[in-house]
């Protein structure tokens, strides 16, 4: 008989061993499964927000540019808020034209009077919808998404009434 108990308790023992060994890697894969969707959550909203940010900075950077008498004012062009941007260069008059249409940041840079109109701009990239708005000489430009920001800016210029 204790030859029998011998055999059952190792058999037992093996049993425990196997089923604590099952219940540790079912526990590593729940783990490696839960760490990628957190690791994929994160990695979305960080897109979201860069996007968000590349964005406002790089109308930041066209304002600051163009930020000149009469040089920047926001105007209305076929249902569509555009940010336009004035320069001379080399006597001629050149509009950068910045607006947000379907889904995408878009920009068109032309001579004044050529005849190219929203349409023809080029994409900059994709990114929730971003409003602008000026008054007196402030200009608010506002991204709306989950991850939005805005920005504020007091025009050196006061914007196209200062002409």
């Amino acid at each position: 008989m204790s030859g029998s108990m011998d055999k059952r308790s190792r058999m037992t023992g093996a049993l425990f061993t196997l089923i604590l060994f099952l219940v540790f890697v079912l526990s590593a894969l729940f783990l490696v499964l839960m760490g990628g969707k957190v690791y994929e959550n994160i990695n979305h909203r960080m897109e979201a927000a860069y996007r968000e940010d590349v964005a406002l900075s790089y109308i930041a950077n066209k304002v600051r540019q163009g930020d000149e008498a009469g040089g920047v004012s926001v105007k209305e062009v076929s249902g569509t808020t555009v940010l336009e941007i004035k320069q001379v260069i080399e006597d001629s008059v050149y509009v950068t034209d910045i607006y947000y249409q379907d889904g995408k940041l878009w920009e068109l840079f032309s001579q004044e009077g050529s005849g190219l109109s929203i349409g023809d701009g080029n994409e900059i990239l994709s990114c929730s919808p971003v409003t602008m708005e000026m008054n007196d000489g402030l200009l608010h430009i506002k991204t709306e998404g989950t991850e939005g920001g805005s920005l504020w800016f007091t025009l050196r210029s006061k914007g196209a009434q200062d002409e």
